[in-house]
């Protein structure tokens, strides 16, 4: 899968698929993306490629205090990916709508949904969590396998 920011200036490639998809329906993703819910796709952070540019890595406060890095093409801003502190820095969070083909990652859950605009209806079929979910419950074998290779990597 191939992305890039808005003025084209930066570009990169996911090399593998994405681990799971969230849409994250919290008050702070709301404010950071001025929208109603941001599609962050979680992958290895050594599968996200630049093939074009560079980043600028941005601390962003967040509700947890410990803020989260967030990677922005240094002309246009656009957020690109974002390294939260519970994942640390070996998983990227794809901004989703930056791929060239947003439709190839629909969300596997849907988090936080107690703060989800009341305008926004959730698909049928979908997990759908008031806050978090279990991982372990969620997670398909072959993604559960890859975090725990990257994760044993120290």
């Amino acid at each position: 899968m191939n992305g890039r920011c808005a003025c084209g200036a930066t570009a990169y490639r996911l090399n593998d698929s994405p681990l799971f998809v969230h849409c994250c329906h919290c008050r702070w993703c709301q404010r950071e993306t001025g929208s109603a819910f941001v599609l962050n796709a979680m992958i290895e952070t050594a599968k996200v490629e630049l093939t074009e540019g560079r980043t600028v890595e941005v601390l962003t406060p967040s509700e947890s205090g410990r803020g989260q890095r967030i990677h922005r093409c240094p002309t246009c801003h656009v957020a690109l990916w974002s390294h939260y502190p519970g994942a640390g820095p070996k998983f990227a969070f794809v901004r989703v709508g930056t791929l060239a083909d947003p439709d190839a990652c629909p969300p596997d859950v849907h988090i936080f949904t107690e703060s989800k605009q009341p305008w926004v209806s959730l698909p049928d079929g979908v997990p759908a969590f008031a806050q978090f979910y279990d991982r372990d419950s969620l997670w398909p074998a072959g993604a559960l396998a890859r975090r725990a290779r990257v994760l044993a990597q120290g």
